[in-house]
C-alpha cells in the first residue's frame, strides 16, 4: 500500500465533498474562480483513486501539473479575499464576487484557503513520489 498515494487521494475525496456540501447543502453558489479550482480538483478524486488502487507511482507525471495549477489559481483567489489592493484585478464580473466570503473563521481560513491547502497537500505528496520514484 502506497500511503503517499492514499494520501493524495483522500485529500482529493475531502476537497471534492467539501466543495460538493458547500454548494449543495449550505446553498453556496460557485464563483468563477472556484469554479476552476473545480475542474482542477474533481478529476483528481478519479485519478488518484484508480493510481491508488493500480499502486501506479508514475502518477505524479499527470496530477502535478493540475495540483501546481490549482494552488496558483487558489492561492491568487485567496489574495482577492485578503488584500486589499488585489480587489482590482478581480476577474468575477457578474453572479457572486470572487472577493466575497462565504465562510471565515479564525479570520483567515476561508473556502480558497481550504482549496490552497488541499490542493498544496496533494503536490508535496506527488513531488514526494516523483522522488521516491526517481531513486528507485
Amino acid at each position: 500500500m502506497n500511503k503517499t498515494l492514499l494520501a493524495a487521494w483522500l485529500t482529493a475525496i475531502t476537497a471534492t465533498l467539501g466543495s460538493l456540501f458547500f454548494s449543495d447543502q449550505l446553498g453556496f453558489v460557485p464563483c468563477t474562480m472556484c469554479w476552476y479550482q473545480r475542474i482542477l480538483m474533481y478529476p483528481l478524486t478519479l485519478v488518484l483513486g484508480l493510481a491508488f488502487y493500480w499502486n501506479d507511482s508514475r502518477i505524479y507525471r499527470y496530477v502535478l501539473p493540475l495540483s501546481a495549477i490549482g494552488m496558483g489559481i487558489s492561492g491568487y483567489h485567496y489574495a482577492l479575499q485578503k488584500v486589499p489592493a488585489m480587489k482590482q484585478f478581480e476577474m468575477c464580473t457578474s453572479g457572486v464576487p470572487c472577493s466575497g466570503e462565504y465562510i471565515n473563521v479564525l479570520s483567515f481560513i476561508t473556502i480558497p484557503f481550504l482549496s490552497f491547502t488541499a490542493f498544496t497537500i496533494i503536490t508535496i505528496c506527488m513531488s514526494r513520489l516523483r522522488k521516491t520514484s526517481a531513486s528507485s
